[in-house]
């Protein structure tokens, strides 16, 4: 088939997709689509990328930007504000549900201050800050489950197919080859191998939740269409995750399927404390093994892999000896930059990321920032298990992607502008409910009892203070 023409049906097949989609939803809103531009350019490539800058160029003017991607990135910000202010969303109730969260970002703007190269870092932090924005667009729908749902469906519907069309016809563009060994690796429409492992996270484990949700239902016509058109995503992604040799991303796309699959079962939803406990249970001991026993090295050689965990080890000992500020770092996102990142190069040539989520924090924030960003993390999962109810299945795609986090940032570093981040982001921040929206949150889950049981109980508190 003539490139051309396989672009066009891609064109073709999407727009049916978008259109007689049989789990559209005509209730959400026209604004979801301003996020989903945003995620669709973190996701894949940078405006200018798609127009035609090689993937190269970026790594050779990391500090100055480019002015085209800064354009598309302000103006999306701008109508995510528009957005928010004509909701009348309530930002003093938003500040107050997510302290951490706000304390963590407010110290990464105050590092501005001991930056080597302030202006860089202060760009990246207001880029950064319409990662929640956007979010915020998403989260405070009137039907914000639903909206979910939506955002990340035609996120996939757009990425998933793209990428084949990229790799099969467009290899100039879905391809990359090393620099120093020549082997290929599939990128589809990202920049790189990882980043097309972890689109394939996000699709793979966001249709395994949504055929969960949707499987008690799945004798309804409309369902079954449904489960269908899931289950052919599913497997273009672990086509896709296959070509991508991400095995981080595969290992937490089985993780996040477990735990999905964990929340669904009945024993969880009899003692959901069940749950609650066994996962951060069990990643602080996968941390015991894996660096007080080397387990991720040991492993790495029985399975035929490099034990360094390809030079991981290396980077880690390597940005370590520069000894930066412990406590305060170098600046938000600002380590990658001058002289460090020449020394650096002198021991792994071509990197500019430190392949630990944790690491990077700290190189940049030091200690402080990496404590507000645990404390995020600790505050986020209370948030989360206090939706572990039979009245909600998005539940369980919130532990799916709290653990997710965890896992993925030991060997790659995710707690920036990335994909897995802003997808984590739609369940982790808190957002003040409008009291007007709230029966409509009950009807856009999926458990049929609960708004009969939510009646019920509104109910029994009216006659209790009768």
């Amino acid at each position: 088939m003539p490139p051309f023409l396989a672009l066009l049906l891609w064109v073709v097949l999407l727009l049916g997709l978008l259109w007689f989609d049989p789990a559209k939803d005509s209730g959400t809103s026209l604004a979801l689509w301003v996020p989903l531009t945003w995620m669709f350019i973190i996701g894949s490539r940078l405006p200018s990328q798609w127009l035609g800058s090689q993937v190269g160029d970026m790594a050779q003017a990391m500090e100055e930007g480019n002015p085209l991607d800064r354009t598309v990135l302000f103006v999306l910000i701008l109508l995510a504000v528009g957005i928010l202010v004509s909701r009348s969303f309530n930002w003093g109730g938003f500040f107050t549900r997510n302290l951490v969260l706000i304390a963590f970002l407010s110290f990464a703007l105050l590092s501005v201050f001991w930056s080597d190269f302030p202006l860089v870092t202060f760009k990246r932090w207001f880029r950064d800050l319409g990662n929640y924005f956007v979010i915020l667009v998403v989260l405070s729908d009137p039907r914000p489950v639903e909206a979910v749902r939506m955002l990340l469906r035609r996120l996939c519907y757009l990425l998933i197919p793209l990428s084949i069309v990229l790799i099969k016809y467009y290899p100039e563009i879905g391809k990359q080859y090393g620099a120093w060994s020549g082997a290929s690796m599939y990128t589809g429409v990202t920049t790189s191998k990882n980043m097309l492992g972890v689109l394939c996270l996000i699709s793979g484990i966001f249709f395994f939740w949504d055929t969960a949700t949707r499987w008690s239902d799945r004798r309804e016509r409309r369902t079954k269409r449904v489960i269908l058109l899931n289950v052919a995503f599913i497997a273009m992604t672990l086509w896709l995750l296959n070509l991508s040799s991400s095995a981080t991303s595969s290992v937490c796309l089985a993780i996040g399927c477990l735990v999905s699959a964990a929340a669904h079962s009945g024993m969880v939803k009899r003692h959901p404390a069940f749950l609650k406990v066994l996962i951060p249970t069990t990643f602080c001991l996968y941390l015991v093994l894996a660096f007080g026993f080397h387990l991720n090295g040991e492993m790495a050689s029985q399975v035929g892999r490099d034990p360094t965990m390809t030079d991981r080890t290396l980077i880690w000992e390597a940005v370590l000896s520069l000894h930066t500020n412990p406590l305060v770092g170098t600046g938000y996102e600002s380590f990658w930059l001058g002289p460090r990142l020449e020394r650096v190069w002198r021991v792994v040539n071509h990197i500019n990321e430190s392949h630990n989520g944790y690491l990077e924090v700290y190189l940049n924030l030091g200690l402080i920032g990496l404590f507000l960003l645990v404390g995020f993390l600790i505050a986020s999962y209370r948030n989360i298990c206090g939706r572990l109810t039979p009245f909600s299945s998005i539940a369980s795609l919130n532990f799916a992607l709290w653990t997710i986090m965890l896992f993925y940032n030991v060997t790659e570093a995710a707690f920036k502008s990335s994909l897995i981040w802003l997808t984590f982001l739609l369940a982790a921040v808190a957002v003040p409910e409008r009291a007007a929206d709230h029966l409509r949150n009950f009807a856009a889950l999926d458990n049929a009892g609960a708004i009969e049981r939510f009646r019920r109980l509104t109910l029994e508190t009216t006659s209790r203070r009768r």
